[in-house]
């Protein structure tokens, strides 16, 4: 049978969440408004700077070698044959309109492989250089990690085309021998589905060729490891290889049962397993009411729990001004005793988000759109980037800031800007905000949608130049309306007053001089905490004289 790890006893073995830790969605084709599929992306990491990678198309010539380097830390791990022709990149997504995100698990520690030289993103990356479809790429990822090892722990992966989506969990073998077990699950097209940072793949059909692949020792190696002793049909991957603690449910499962949440009005039942971890495991996907619109996607990766027993808005950590946000650690002590907070999919410490919105009867220059955002994804403007644009807008590009420079025409730091500001007094600023983003985001769907019309007619050579430049035209202008938002906010909510507006201006009184500011102070249930917290200590108590 499964070893089975209690809520209890695992917590210590990972603590609660990764440090760096990602969210990925999925839908299926017939599950979304429009007929395209969909996977997302958000890169959360305190260290990552937002910024849109690419590479174009190259040929190589017969032994050169590639140098593999470890996306997280920039650390050399080896080198590998290249193959004759790789294809053009830009960001997750290469020329041919395939995309793949994923998310970390971690997983059996033991199982970490010190001797690969692949780690999961290079695996992306590569991987995306070299397949053009979402099957091919599975080929391709598995069949790196059996000739080169694998160097990260457990992880799952969205991998998707115009045509179909698939989940793919994977993790090494220790170095007890070369490679990685894993297994590959094509999402149902009216289905939607979703990882954040947890195993998700329980049980899986064993003679489904067409819409399950795995290693062929995936079971045999959990044997000979201790991890499972039942019958082959009995196996859960998610049991077998990974930890299932309260991490994995409350935070990580949770963010997944939020988008399931939304979409699939069954979705209490799956609340004991997420709370308690009581009851059956979470589906690995289900269907959804009503068909997804990329907009809805989009404010999917926004979510904080709102309306669900999680809400991040409803506990006194959300403090006066109702934020949905919690900074680290997220566990904490209070008289030996251990908390947590939520984790919702978006958070402050994203370096970028996407919606990849991937199409099968469109031009080849319009089959992939990745709507690119930078920061926080609850504050971002995602951008259309098509999977023709051969070089980053400049406000995404690398080399633009980093992590310790700002730069005012880079997307990261003016987003960062507008969102930082917003995080102490969220229920003022975030109207402000909203307005902006929502001005930007409606402005960008109409153009998109009037633009794909006339490109649809235009030469391959022109429908190129005309999406890029779209793209980087609204890449620019947002970047350019967001330092103007968070100037705008520095202005107005100086120093804990609010400025008073008319007409859309700042006001000034008859004389020119600017209107007195209005003093909001803070919520009622702020005040009533205080009072709780003080008794009368603070009660307005007039002396006797002044009676």
């Amino acid at each position: 049978m499964l070893k089975r790890f209690s809520i209890a006893t695992a917590m210590f073995l990972t603590g609660y969440m990764a440090a760096d830790a990602c969210t990925s969605l999925i839908a299926g084709r017939d599950a979304t408004a429009d007929g395209s599929v969909m996977i997302t992306y958000a890169a959360d990491s305190h260290n990552l700077y937002g910024e849109l990678y690419n590479q174009p198309a190259a040929d190589h010539a017969k032994g050169t070698m590639r140098k593999v380097v470890e996306w997280d830390t920039g650390k050399y791990l080896g080198e590998i044959p290249e193959v004759s022709h790789t294809y053009a990149t830009i960001g997750n997504m290469n020329e041919h309109g395939l995309a793949i995100s994923e998310s970390t698990w971690g997983g059996r520690e033991e199982l970490v492989d010190t001797t690969g030289i692949i780690d999961y993103g290079s695996l992306i990356y590569i991987t995306l250089q070299r397949a053009k479809t979402a099957r091919e790429a599975i080929q391709v990822m598995t069949g790196l990690v059996e000739d080169y090892g694998y160097a990260s722990s457990g992880e799952s992966f969205s991998i998707a085309d115009g045509k179909e989506a698939w989940l793919m969990e994977l993790i090494g073998k220790g170095g007890k021998s070369r490679g990685a077990v894993w297994v590959a699950r094509r999402v149902p097209d009216d289905c939607i589905s979703g990882h954040a940072n947890h195993s998700r793949i329980h049980q899986f059909p064993l003679d489904d060729k067409e819409n399950c692949l795995y290693s062929p020792d995936v079971i045999d190696f959990a044997r000979s490891q201790g991890y499972f002793s039942g019958k082959d049909e009995d196996f859960s991957f998610s049991l077998a290889y990974a930890i299932t603690d309260f991490s994995a449910l409350r935070g990580c499962d949770g963010r997944v049962w939020a988008y399931f949440n939304r979409f699939n009005n069954a979705m209490e039942t799956s609340l004991p397993w997420i709370l308690k971890g009581e009851g059956e495991p979470m589906p690995l996907w289900v269907k959804p009411d009503r068909k997804i619109s990329v907009r809805e996607m989009q404010w999917m990766m926004r979510d904080h729990f709102e309306g669900t027993p999680m809400d991040m808005t409803k506990d006194i950590g959300a403090g006066a001004y109702t934020s949905p946000y919690r900074w680290r650690p997220l566990t904490y002590n209070v008289d030996g005793v251990e908390y947590s907070h939520e984790r919702a999919i978006a958070t402050q410490q994203t370096g970028f988000s996407f919606v990849a919105q991937l199409r099968d009867n469109v031009p080849a220059a319009m089959k992939g759109v990745l709507w690119f955002g930078v920061d926080d994804a609850n504050t971002c403007v995602y951008v259309p980037v098509y999977c023709c644009v051969s070089e980053p807008p400049h406000c995404y590009a690398h080399g633009n800031g980093d992590m310790y420079h700002i730069s005012w025409d880079a997307a990261f730091w003016v987003h960062n800007y507008v969102a930082n500001q917003s995080y102490h007094r969220y229920s003022q600023m975030i109207p402000d905000i909203r307005k902006v983003q929502n001005g930007l985001e409606d402005a960008i769907a109409a153009d998109v949608e009037e633009t794909e019309k006339t490109v649809v007619k235009m030469k391959t050579d022109e429908q190129r130049k005309r999406l890029t430049a779209l793209t980087n035209s609204w890449a620019e202008k947002s970047t350019k309306r967001f330092k103007e938002l968070g100037d705008y906010l520095l202005v107005k909510y100086l120093d804990g007053n609010v400025k008073r507006e008319k007409d859309g201006k700042f006001e000034y009184t008859p004389e020119g001089v600017p209107a007195y500011p209005s003093f909001p102070g803070y919520n009622e249930d702020y005040y009533r905490t205080i009072v709780k917290e003080t008794g009368d200590r603070l009660r307005v108590i007039q002396p006797a004289i002044a009676k």
